[in-house]
């Protein structure tokens, strides 16, 4: 269906019964179980899915060894159930990894060994793999680049990892595939009102500038960290819900990592526990938890916080990445329900939190990717109480998502799951964007006409993860991609140079390097 195909079956249904307004996981965990329940359903995105935060996790399906620490036991079982239902339902984009815990004082390795056996009994039948004590040789054999000064051995435990906007995309997809309808770039401006009631939304067309309403029976705010800018558009007067913080990672070349296992850090610094992740032949590194006074869409890491990350790693790895080595830099904002005054972030839940105003309206916000089904599931079931909607059952939890494949090859393709075939057999399938990134000109045509790309960044920072990979070689690619939306789009030349000239602008905050003039 065409851009103007959607814009015009939203002109032509007159009452929706669910209007949710956000594109990220929450949001489109909810609009999924809408639709697959049989209900009318219209999900509105400001920018692009997955824009914000549900762009810049840490990449991980799991349970929380954290949280287990924390003593939330309900969350960890709870996420885990989730893991095992995502990996079956969605096994093109969600695979295992196992996580080395490494052990540099003799104490460690049983602490966290008989820690993760309980981690291992709240998975049940669910349960990736038993995690397992491994030796100083062993731990060296999964995690080669360890410094070995010091290691007596360490702890082996399974999770799962995933692209977290290519499962945005796949839920964009199943969404539609179950009858509902979405778009982006299309930002809500208002809320409609009917005797205090909230009962649907104006939103703008950004492409056309056209300003349109719509009505829905249930209007459901799952806007992530941005919840509060839409609640005061019902109420101006409304107390802020969230305490939002920022979490960084950089990324690094795979040689940092050698190896087939993820380091977990369990206890950093400030208390924190930090992640090196293999992700798509690079590695991740992360995460901070930086209280933030203000929300952005386009949030920067602070200095220290880059710092912090380096040193940590350089505890750990041998050789260590320093600034020179980062590829690329981002941020995420963590939508955390307000706390007493002097908490700090990292304590507080990452449980969901669902809340009603006086006018009807549902507020999702809180929780995790692993847990968005569980999220919709519930957003969706306060729905059908307070409004009146027929019961139906929810079927999410086994419904296979669009592109369902578990034979799909190891590879860059693996995303895609079954459409893999069908952009191979495109134009440009054989044609690299960059030598130094796998993505090629068959996957830019893809986007655009089938997963509702409509700028350069859509294509760079979402549909591909080239600008979280390497924002530079992402840079030297975008005059290509530019290019052939246009001829997909039929679009002029002014719009490609207008389209490179605001990507590259935003992905120079991704470098930490300025380029040389």
């Amino acid at each position: 269906m065409t851009r103007a195909n959607i814009i015009q079956s939203i002109h032509d249904t007159a009452q929706w019964d669910v209007l949710v307004i956000g594109g990220g996981a929450s949001g489109l965990g909810t609009a999924l179980e809408a639709a697959s329940r049989g209900y009318r359903t219209l999900l509105l995105e400001a920018e692009d899915y997955a824009k914000g935060t549900s762009s810049r996790s840490t990449k991980l399906v799991h349970g929380g060894v954290r949280y287990l620490a924390q003593g939330n036991i309900p969350l960890v079982r709870e996420a885990l159930h989730e893991r095992g239902v995502l990996k079956n339902n969605a096994p093109h984009v969600v695979h295992d990894m196992g996580f080395l815990i490494a052990s540099y004082h003799w104490w460690t390795t049983p602490f966290y060994g008989l820690g993760l056996k309980v981690y291992d009994l709240l998975a049940g039948r669910l349960n990736v793999r038993r995690s397992r004590f491994v030796s100083k040789a062993e731990a060296l054999q999964h995690t080669p680049s360890l410094k070995q000064k010091g290691l007596k051995g360490g702890v082996l435990y399974f999770d799962g990892q995933f692209d977290d906007s290519r499962l945005a995309i796949t839920l964009m997809r199943t969404l539609v595939d179950q009858g509902g309808v979405a778009l982006n770039h299309a930002p809500v401006t208002g809320l409609l009102k009917d005797n205090g009631r909230v009962v649907g939304a104006t939103f703008r067309e950004t492409e056309t500038g056209e300003n349109q309403s719509v009505r829905a029976t249930v209007v459901i705010n799952a806007t992530g960290v941005f919840v509060d800018d839409i609640r005061r558009m019902e109420n101006p007067d409304v107390k802020a819900m969230l305490s939002p913080s920022q979490g960084v990672h950089v990324v690094v070349d795979r040689r940092f990592l050698s190896g087939d296992s993820a380091l977990m850090i369990p206890k950093t610094e400030d208390g924190r526990v930090l992640f090196a992740v293999p992700w798509h032949g690079h590695v991740l590194i992360g995460t901070t938890d930086t209280a933030v006074p203000h929300v952005s869409t386009e949030p920067r890491a602070l200095p220290e916080e880059i710092e912090f990350i380096l040193r940590t790693a350089a505890q750990y790895l041998e050789p260590a990445p320093t600034r020179a080595d980062v590829l690329s830099v981002y941020a995420g904002l963590r939508p955390l329900v307000k706390a007493e005054e002097g908490t700090q972030t990292k304590s507080l839940s990452r449980d969901h939190v669902i809340r009603v105003s006086e006018g009807g309206m549902i507020t999702l916000t809180g929780g995790k990717w692993t847990t968005y089904r569980r999220m919709g599931m519930d957003t969706v079931d306060k729905a059908v109480e307070l409004h009146g909607l027929a019961e139906r059952p929810s079927v999410t939890e086994q419904l296979r998502l669009h592109g369902w494949a578990d034979d799909a090859p190891a590879d860059h393709w693996q995303v895609y799951g079954s459409d893999a075939r069908s952009i191979q057999a495109l134009d440009g399938a054989q044609t690299l964007l960059d030598a130094r990134l796998p993505y090629v000109e068959a996957e830019v045509r893809w986007a655009v006409r089938f997963e509702q790309a409509r700028t350069v960044e859509d294509v760079l920072a979402r549909r591909t993860r080239a600008l979280f990979m390497n924002a530079r070689a992402s840079i030297d690619m975008a005059p290509r991609v530019a290019q052939i939306m246009a001829e997909e789009l039929s679009l002029n030349r002014d719009w490609e140079v207008e389209q490179v000239a605001v990507y590259c602008d935003l992905a120079e905050g991704y470098c930490l390097e300025k380029k040389a003039m």
